[in-house]
């Protein structure tokens, strides 16, 4: 939670202010029963015989009615006003620490658990900061103000108070204890529901074609019954703070109010008094009722902030430098690669070279590591062993934000947001529209040309055909005029003769950018200046498609497959 309080230290000066302004109003409010005490207990003295004298101390309750009220109201504006801007700091930087995390930093959140610490988790850190500021100050003013006025007005009645208070803070305290821990197994259980809103709404075309919908429906009564459920303990463990503190404040009223109208009836203490004293008791009980909804919403708001810090203090950790490639004039480099995901090995020990301006083919059956390739080129992964280049020099060691400039891809499950072609394509990097009009013609995305530039896309290309949305995503990652282009299976949706017309006008048009073309389809590859076959992680082959006519058998295998003539 430290990192929650130096987001609060730009606002010290206005939380002093408003913590001030909140105490100013809080002991105007405790002042009012004893004017209301003086006022019944001495009406017939000649102190206040007169009209001026009574008007003079109504004047005094109605302003410290005032001050109370106007106090409250701008502390609670300002306590507002703080919690607002803080959380939006803290929303800001913790979307920013999201997009900054490694691959793997994010595999271990889940991006489920990084939707829900953005939302609800903020939304409970929300709460907490705005409530301890508004009644952070104002329960123990109104507690131990209260005790010491009611000890001053009645001192043995006091007593009855001083008794249970602290049963009841202790009682309040052990169950904000449990309530943390409970509420942070709900955090938890919204993580897997909102993973399983984010999974059936992504495939839910998938479902309602396969007639899924009832029985994902019943799954997702399940998990919202898990979340259910662990609300309820969390509720029934910090909803029992209330009755208890009820039952022994009540308790206490009980004994004050026989206690002193015994007192009363024996001379030994005044009408006013004890009005006054019942006043302080009343103001004492709503102020420990008020501790325990504190308490819960404190439990609430730790155990959110807690793992808004796990993500707000993770550090990327860098693997140490390799050796310079052997390849000196190499574009790109694996040498010696070897990675796992955990334990499960996608590349063993591949090595392989492209230079620059080179087109390079990637092929193998699915989960040979064909993709696993790209992430390590981006560093979005680190090797276990052996060395990734680029331009001769090690990922690892690159700036990573020059590193991937250099980049232009399209991923096999990329997405097209909601906007217009050109927003798509340009994607916020503010490029040339020539640029743009270039990378659209490259791509063959000749329906741009009787739709326009303007064309409204929905999100995730709905609207589209997905030939159509694999042509958009080319284009984008050909208008920044990359250095290495990587089109992973992006061309799956193209016919035949489209994806040669492809092929054709990149090399035309972008002869000088290093091309990976990573297809399943021979037809994709064969053209390329060397072709890497991967099986079962392992780099089973290295050359142009007659060399691996000739030395591969696994490619000779798959090109027989599809149908072609291995030699043609």
């Amino acid at each position: 939670m430290k990192k929650i309080r130096h987001y609060l230290k730009p606002y010290a000066l206005r939380m002093s202010a408003g913590l001030l302004i909140k105490a100013i109003g809080t002991i105007a409010e405790l002042a009012l029963p004893l004017v209301l005490a003086y006022l019944l207990d001495d009406g017939e003295n000649a102190v206040v015989k007169d009209a001026f004298s009574l008007f003079l101390l109504g004047g005094a309750m109605l302003a410290l009615a005032l001050i109370a009220l106007f106090g409250n109201i701008i502390a609670n504006r300002m306590a507002s006003k703080v919690a607002r801007d803080s959380i939006e700091r803290i929303r800001n930087d913790l979307f920013t620490k999201t997009l900054q995390l490694s691959a793997r930093q994010t595999d271990s959140f889940t991006i489920p658990t990084l939707i829900s610490r953005l939302s609800s988790d903020t939304y409970n850190v929300h709460n907490m900061l705005g409530m301890m500021q508004r009644l952070g100050v104002r329960v123990p003013i109104m507690l131990f103000g209260g005790l010491f006025l009611a000890f001053f007005v009645e001192p043995v009645l006091t007593l009855i108070l001083i008794a249970v208070l602290p049963v009841m803070l202790a009682i309040v305290i052990l169950i904000a204890r449990k309530g943390i821990v409970y509420y942070g197994k709900l955090q938890r259980s919204v993580d897997g529901m909102v993973r399983k809103v984010r999974d059936d709404y992504t495939g839910v075309r998938v479902i309602k074609a396969l007639s899924r919908t009832e029985t994902e429906a019943q799954s997702f009564r399940e998990t919202a019954g898990k979340v259910a459920e662990d609300e309820t303990k969390a509720g029934l463990i910090t909803g029992m703070s209330n009755p208890v503190v009820n039952l022994l404040l009540n308790l206490g009223m009980v004994a004050v109010v026989l206690i002193g109208a015994l007192r009363v009836r024996g001379g030994e203490m005044s009408p006013g008094k004890i009005v006054a004293f019942v006043s302080y008791f009343t103001l004492i009980l709503n102020a420990a009722m008020t501790v325990s909804r504190l308490f819960v919403t404190l439990a609430k708001g730790t155990a959110s902030g807690k793992r808004i810090c796990e993500v707000l203090n993770s550090t990327y950790v860098e693997q140490e430098s390799f050796a310079k490639p052997q390849n000196a004039d190499a574009h790109i480099a694996f040498e010696n690669v070897t990675f796992a995901f955990s334990d499960a090995i996608a590349l063993n020990d591949v090595s392989f070279f492209v230079r620059r301006g080179e087109k390079l083919g990637i092929i193998g059956a699915t989960g040979s590591g064909k993709s696993t390739i790209v992430q390590l080129l981006l560093r979005f992964y680190a090797v276990n062993s052996g060395g990734v280049f680029v331009d001769g020099q090690n990922v690892n060691e690159a700036d990573i934000s020059k590193l991937r400039e250099k980049f232009g891809i399209v991923f096999q499950n990329d997405f097209i947001m909601r906007g217009t072609v050109e927003e798509n394509v340009d994607f916020c990097r503010n490029l040339p529209r020539e640029n743009i009009l270039r990378a659209l013609q490259t791509a063959q995305a000749n329906f741009v040309a009787e739709k326009g530039l303007d064309f409204p896309l929905e999100a995730h290309g709905v609207n589209l055909s997905g030939g159509q949305k694999q042509r958009i995503l080319i284009a984008r990652a050909l208008a920044g005029d990359p250095d290495i282009l990587i089109l992973d299976d992006s061309s799956s949706a193209l016919d035949y003769k489209t994806d040669a017309a492809l092929r054709a006008a990149i090399a035309r048009e972008y002869g000088d950018t290093t091309v990976l073309y990573i297809a399943q389809r021979v037809s994709s590859v064969r053209g390329c200046d060397k072709i890497l076959v991967l099986d079962g992680g392992r780099a089973v082959g290295f050359g142009s498609h007659a060399k691996l006519c000739e030395q591969c058998g696994i490619y000779r295998d798959i090109c027989a497959s599809q149908g072609g003539d291995v030699y043609d």
